[in-house]
């Protein structure tokens, strides 16, 4: 397994991201070669808290063009992180959604 924090790169703070606060559940960008048990881990050892579910996607980079010269943004892994309910919430975002 690699260092938890190789394998959580950063939160993602989006209006869709805050309005899933309430249920407990938190967005993150995570490495594209990780497993829903490592992100699990990692989590948990980040931040101290106890992880219910882990939902994984893989997200298409978007297609730019400058003139006639077109490429693509960069593809991403975003997890989204369910807690229990007992569990703590991450104050890293609690502290931003108030």
């Amino acid at each position: 397994m690699q260092n938890a924090h190789d394998i959580i790169i950063k939160p993602v703070l989006t209006e869709k991201s805050y309005d899933h606060l309430a249920q407990k559940v938190y967005t993150f960008i995570v490495d594209k070669k990780a497993s829903k048990t490592e992100i699990r881990q990692a989590i948990e050892k980040i931040f101290g808290v106890q992880v219910e579910s882990v939902h994984t996607i893989n997200v298409l980079g978007k297609m730019k063009r400058q003139g006639v010269h077109q490429g693509r943004r960069p593809s991403v892994k975003k997890a989204y992180v369910k807690l229990k309910k007992d569990s703590k919430g991450i104050e890293f975002f609690d502290s931003i959604a108030q």
